[in-house]
């Protein structure tokens, strides 16, 4: 399969991944927001529970990222949706990122890539931030103590955000793993905050932008979270 060009406007497309399809969703920033040569690739979190990529808490991080003046993409791990393949264990689903990765960086060369993951998401963008060297990594629920987290190589400028009242992901697990590094990064904890982000999806959208904001290429101005209810 030929794949398509970087869309200039914003919607779904198909890439040739290691097994066969992938789907995928571009989305680029609001026409009255100062673009960034920036590309953020979103991981979701666990295909086996139902995780994809328009699962909320990823389609807020993207958002977020966009209100930034970043172009998104968001792409369903093999086995998920018309992706092709079977669930791999996070092997498979870092080859899935890295031929969606190349694309980016054939379609947008001298633009830098950035990644974000949430949950499972941020366990195979972590497991391939070495091969891929992301200018920006954004961790969101790291699922330490359930993956191995050993010989993680992040970038310089990374970002974890972790409720307090995780109940998938033990939030002390990922303190003492983030503690044992010597990696440098942001930590974020969130307080009342479970891990799908209940009733603080608008705060996470706060917190990220706030997190990232000081790595963006060119100064954006401050991009106040909305007051919209939490999504269902």
């Amino acid at each position: 399969m030929h794949n398509p060009p970087f869309p200039q406007e914003s919607g779904a497309l198909t890439l040739d991944g290691p097994v066969g399809p992938l789907d995928v969703v571009v989305d680029l920033p609001e026409a009255d927001v100062a673009v960034q040569p920036v590309v953020a690739i979103v991981c979701h979190p666990l295909s086996t529970e139902g995780g994809s990529m328009h699962n909320k808490v990823v389609t807020m991080a993207a958002r977020s990222l966009r209100d930034l003046g970043i172009a998104t993409v968001r792409f369903n791990f093999r086995s998920v949706g018309d992706s092709a393949g079977t669930f791999d264990n996070g092997v498979g689903e870092q080859d899935d990122l890295k031929a969606v990765a190349a694309w980016v960086r054939a379609q947008r060369p001298g633009q830098a890539l950035w990644l974000a993951g949430f949950s499972f998401g941020a366990y195979v963008s972590l497991r391939a931030a070495g091969d891929l060297q992301p200018t920006t990594l954004i961790s969101i629920a790291p699922p330490a103590g359930r993956w191995d987290f050993d010989g993680m190589q992040p970038p310089a400028q990374w970002l974890v955000i972790q409720g307090e009242e995780d109940e998938i992901v033990d939030p002390q697990a990922v303190y003492d793993w983030l503690d044992g590094l010597d990696a440098p990064h942001e930590l974020v904890r969130m307080p009342d905050t479970s891990h799908f982000f209940h009733r603080k999806i608008v705060d996470l959208r706060g917190a990220l932008i706030h997190g990232v904001k000081q790595w963006l290429p060119n100064p954006a101005p401050d991009a106040a979270p909305d007051a919209a209810p939490d999504a269902a």
